[in-house]
């Protein structure tokens, strides 16, 4: 955006708002001082009435009082007393108001009266406040005892018993303490006939009324009731309803009157009271006292909160009672006295709320003289100008450093506004413009001077380049700053108030300041950025990022602002700004890698301080990377980019700087164990990088990255760029691990290798259990050792390489004790105890990384070779079974038998059906096959002689139908192995007989061993015939090994002679 142009609020203030504000003064001259000093001491020595409860009794506490307020040295004090006291007497008066009356007697035949009063100062009596023998005084009517021309009569009220007069009068007197106030209540009597009276007639009272009227004076007035007062027993205004008093004791409830007094002053003899008015000089002296109330709170360290002090308030009731003031002048002058002050003295601007309140309910215009309404006009618009001047300043005037700032400037406000909605305001200033206008051109000036302000105090003493960088960051600091101190505290009050909201406005007009004299310093910058203003700049950056971050949702609908895209504005500085991030992350990882120890942090954090400081280094640079935030997605893919690859050349770096620290530590040392913890720290270091390397997606958003990037970049270059980074860094990093905990694993390989070769040495009468407590030992150390010093992914991958090992080392010692079962058994132990030994209850491998194909293959292999001779024979039989149970082809041909066994006579019967689809094993093409029947293995049935059925000649499918009983207990037959062996041989009358296959039927599946029960029908069993394995049994290569083992010899010797005869065949054996 182009700001070579003026924006709003660019330049000085002008208009009436930036017109500097004189504040009227509160001093008066010496000459107006005296006058004034003269009325308040006339006041208090001719003061008049009973003292108000709150009000001060004593004079002299007043005249001290009026000493101190107007300065006055106490010489000149009792000067001007004596004086004062020379000076002529007033007048005194009671003004008294007859209001009205209510529930007073009805004389007339209609039950009503036509009351009016009579009422004067009886002067020169005293009249006792309420001893029994002043009754007859005060039945005493006004019209014996006042005389004609100093009585005053108020209107006649017909026909009611509630009249109302609301009359005034002045009643004058000399002395106060012999004067009494009197007041008679008449019912005015007119002639009239007896014809019309009996019209009125209401009831037989008024039948009375009429013969009682016969009798008296034709004209004679009733009494009603009267009402006697002393003066001196009255307060300076009394308002109260008063009994009625009767003459007599015929009705002596006669109702009540409610009157009003004011004891006044009148020709008063001061210069003040002859040559002012009196509203001129109460509000001076208004002015004056109040003035001096703020001024003694200041100089006490305390605010005034707008309550006068009880000598105040009595001085100023006097005055205003003396002077006969209305309570719409005394609020009045209150008002002037109070706003003039506020411009000039620290108070309230709450104390300005009460005189509004009591003008606004009492104005009526006309009763203020041209003179009055210019000067309250005038009071008003100062005012207004006054406080539109503090608005403008708010800043300043009302500091938030104050804690009551806020409610001040909120009161200055209501006041405003409340004197802006004034009937008085609008009359008398009719042609001013909204308030809310107002404070918005005030608050839109102020702002513009508030920055012009800041930019002089932010002002560089050096002129440079560099210098004023620093002095525009400042400034937008500032800037800032002022926001959010509107957005949080002062745009509600405006917003509250006057419906303003402040925090946009200011916004607007500060944003355009700040973003002209951004645009023109990067200008200056040109594109050649040195490392200095790279930082200058980017420091910039950020602050105008946390600026337009403040930017007011409304704004939305202002359009275009001044600040939008200034990122643009910084575009040179981006190299610089990547430099400096990498070359800082550079030196702090040198500076952690020099510094560190190679010395764990604490037991739960195994590696060093270099590893925490780099994590933190890395934080730092993602930091500032979400501090950019570049705007331009393409741009800002770029940069991201820069940091990953940045990050992760740091990565490699530390991995080599962290080894040279290792070998620069370690060498000269000859202690291997400290090496050893060097290297468990520096792989514990390497580990966590890579922790933190991985955490480079998540720290740099790049998510969010690639939905903004989306429609810029071809589809998948960020996962080919961004990932294959990391990917690349990763896999650095986890070889540079696996080196280091393969040189940890090597130096245990060699412990391990040892102890496995002592275990297959150690003599034959060390139990098993015994003879690998060294082995355990050993791991047990080591490996507490480890784990203690390895993070967990180290050590599980140390684990790893260890267990490799570990079977690598017993499969080649049990390839060498194939032959001794004993050191097999041995091995077997050792594998059983590596195992739960590796797994460590869960601590360790896991069973799946435990049960590799190597581990399984050796453990069959162990279990063999541990076995005896006569075991592996019936595993060699289990195996043969397993095989038979899964043959299904029927190549060789198949018997059929019937077999079961009878619990009772402890026999097994076998019938012997037939076979079927025999290979012919003869020249001419056919065989003479017979069946042998032994039961296997030998050693569990070593009485029982092999059985054979009859020869059938030249029979592929002979029928054999014979039937063979074995007497044979049935617990060995139950055992696993055990089986009836069904060997099918070609006869041969010249050699050796040909086999023709062999067929496993096992016992434990006879009918009969289950349970006790004899068998019922007993099924046939169709069994395949299946070869012998050509290549060798693993079982049987185990027992030929065992050459001192006739038993065992005898019976490979056996097994390999029908592997002889089946591979003499040209058909494939069964799988």
């Amino acid at each position: 955006m182009d700001l070579s142009h003026s924006g709003p609020g660019d330049g000085p203030p002008g208009g009436l708002l930036g017109e500097q504000i004189h504040p009227p003064s509160h001093h008066f001259s010496p000459e107006q001082r005296a006058l004034l000093y003269e009325d308040a001491l006339y006041t208090v020595l001719h003061r008049l009435g009973q003292p108000e409860p709150s009000h001060v009794t004593e004079a002299s506490e007043l005249l001290r009082y009026l000493q101190e307020a107007f300065h006055v040295e106490p010489e000149e004090h009792q000067q001007a007393l004596q004086r004062v006291r020379e000076l002529e007497k007033p007048i005194f008066c009671l003004k008294a108001t007859v209001k009205q009356a209510k529930g007073i007697l009805g004389k007339d035949v209609s039950g009503f009266s036509d009351p009016y009063c009579l009422l004067g100062i009886e002067q020169g009596v005293s009249v006792p406040g309420g001893s029994p023998g002043s009754r007859h005084r005060q039945k005493a009517v006004v019209r014996h005892t006042i005389p004609e021309e100093q009585t005053h009569r108020t209107q006649v009220i017909t026909q009611t018993l509630n009249p109302v007069w609301d009359e005034t009068f002045i009643l004058e007197f000399e002395d106060i303490t012999n004067a009494s106030f009197h007041l008679d209540m008449w019912d005015l009597d007119t002639v009239e006939s007896v014809r019309q009276k009996l019209g009125e007639l209401t009831d037989l009272h008024g039948l009375r009324r009429i013969f009682k009227e016969a009798r008296k004076d034709k004209g004679q007035d009733d009494f009603l009731g009267n009402v006697v007062l002393r003066l001196q027993d009255l307060h300076c205004r009394e308002d109260q309803w008063y009994p009625l008093e009767p003459r007599t004791e015929t009705y002596p409830d006669r109702g009540q009157c409610h009157l009003q007094f004011q004891l006044i002053h009148k020709r008063r003899a001061t210069s003040a009271s002859r040559s002012q008015p009196s509203y001129t000089v109460h509000l001076h002296l208004l002015q004056q006292l109040v003035s001096h109330e703020v001024t003694q709170h200041q100089a006490g360290s305390t605010s005034w909160d707008g309550s006068l002090s009880p000598q105040a308030a009595t001085v100023l009731f006097l005055h205003a009672t003396q002077k006969d003031l209305s309570d719409f002048h005394q609020s009045m002058a209150q008002w002037l006295a109070y706003s003039r002050l506020y411009q000039s003295l620290e108070f309230p601007s709450s104390c300005l709320l009460h005189p509004i309140t009591s003008i606004e309910y009492q104005w009526i215009q006309g009763r203020l003289k041209a003179e009055q309404q210019e000067e309250l006009a005038a009071s008003f618009s100062s005012l207004l100008a006054y406080g539109l001047s503090l608005i403008r300043r708010f800043r300043s005037v009302f500091p938030l450093s104050v804690l009551d700032s806020p409610a001040r400037l909120q009161s200055l406000l209501r006041v405003l506004v409340q004197m802006c909605k004034m009937k008085a305001f609008g009359e008398l200033c009719p042609n001013t413009a909204p308030l809310p206008q107002l404070v918005t051109e005030a608050l839109q000036t102020g702002t513009t001077e508030w920055f012009h302000l800041k930019q002089q105090h932010h002002q560089p003493m050096m002129q440079g380049i560099l210098e004023a960088g620093k002095a525009l960051l400042g400034l937008v600091q500032d800037v800032i700053g002022d926001l959010h101190q509107c957005q949080r505290t002062w745009d509600k009050i405006f917003h509250n108030t006057l419906k303003i909201h402040l925090f946009s406005m200011a916004f607007r007009e500060l944003q355009w300041l700040v973003a002209k004299r951004v645009q023109d310093h990067t200008t200056a910058v040109g594109d050649a950025v040195s490392p200095e203003m790279g930082e200058s700049l980017f420091q910039l950056y950020i602050s105008l990022k946390e600026l337009c971050q403040l930017r007011p949702s409304s704004s939305e609908r202002d359009g275009v602002l001044a600040l939008d895209n200034f990122h643009r504005w910084f575009q040179p500085a981006i190299p610089s700004w990547l430099q400096k991030t990498y070359n800082v992350a550079l030196a702090r990882v040198q500076r952690a890698v020099q510094m560190d120890e190679l010395v764990p942090l604490g037991e739960l954090t195994k590696h060093s301080t270099s590893a925490v400081d780099l994590s933190t280094c890395f934080a730092q640079i993602s930091h500032t990377a979400r501090q950019l935030d570049w705007p331009d997605p393409e741009e800002a893919f770029m940069i991201t980019v820069k940091f990953v690859e940045d990050t992760c050349r740091l990565a490699l770096v530390y991995c080599s700087l962290i080894k040279a620290r290792a070998r620069e530590l370690s060498s000269g040392q000859k202690d291997q164990g400290q090496a050893a913890n060097m290297l468990c720290v520096v792989v514990n270091d390497m580990e966590q990088l890579r922790l933190v390397i991985g955490k480079l997606p998540t720290q740099l958003a790049w998510e969010a990255l690639e939905q903004r990037v989306g429609a810029v970049l071809e589809q998948g270059q960020l996962q080919n760029t961004l990932h294959a980074q990391l990917q690349s860094a990763l896999a650095g990093l986890g070889h540079e691990i696996r080196t280091g905990v393969r040189t940890l694993a090597e130096q245990l390989e060699v412990g391990i290798a040892k102890h496995i070769q002592k275990l297959v040495g150690v003599r034959e009468s060390v139990l098993p259990e015994d003879a690998i407590l060294p082995l355990m030992k050993f791991l047990e150390v080591e490996l507490c050792y480890m784990n203690t010093n390895l993070v967990q992914e180290n050590f599980s991958s140390l684990l790893t390489l260890l267990w490799t090992h570990t079977l690598t080392v017993l499969v080649e010692a049990a390839a060498s004790q194939r032959s001794s079962s004993l050191a097999s058994n041995r091995l077997k132990i050792a594998l059983q105890n590596l195992e739960i030994c590796f797994h460590a209850e869960g601590c360790g491998l896991p069973p799946e990384a435990l049960h590799t194909a190597t581990f399984q293959a050796l453990q069959r292999d162990l279990e063999l070779q541990a076995a005896s001779s006569r075991e592996l024979i019936r595993k060699y039989f289990c195996s043969r079974i397993q095989q038979q149970a899964e043959t299904t082809s029927e190549e060789l041909g198949a018997v059929t038998v019937k077999a079961c066994y009878r619990a009772s006579e402890q026999k097994l019967r076998v019938e012997l059906l037939s076979a079927s689809s025999l290979l012919p094993l003869d020249s001419n093409g056919s065989s003479d096959p017979f069946v042998q029947l032994t039961l296997e293995p030998r050693h569990e049935f070593p009485e029982l002689a092999a059985r054979e059925t009859q020869k059938h000649k030249k029979d592929l499918h002979p029928l054999f139908d014979e039937t063979f009983e074995f007497l044979v207990p049935a617990e060995p037959c139950r055992k696993a192995g055990a089986c009836l062996l069904l060997t099918v041989l070609d006869y041969d009358t010249l050699g050796a007989d040909d086999l023709e296959g062999e067929a496993f039927l096992p016992l434990c599946e006879v009918p009969g061993l289950s349970g006790s029960e004899e068998p019922g029908e007993v099924p046939q069993t169709r069994l395949p015939l299946t070869y012998p394995a050509p290549n060798g049994d693993p079982i049987l290569q185990l027992l030929e090994g065992r050459k001192g083992d006739r038993e065992a010899q005898f019976f490979v010797r056996l097994r390999r002679h029908r592997a002889k005869q089946a591979s003499q065949h040209a058909l494939r054996p069964a799988p």
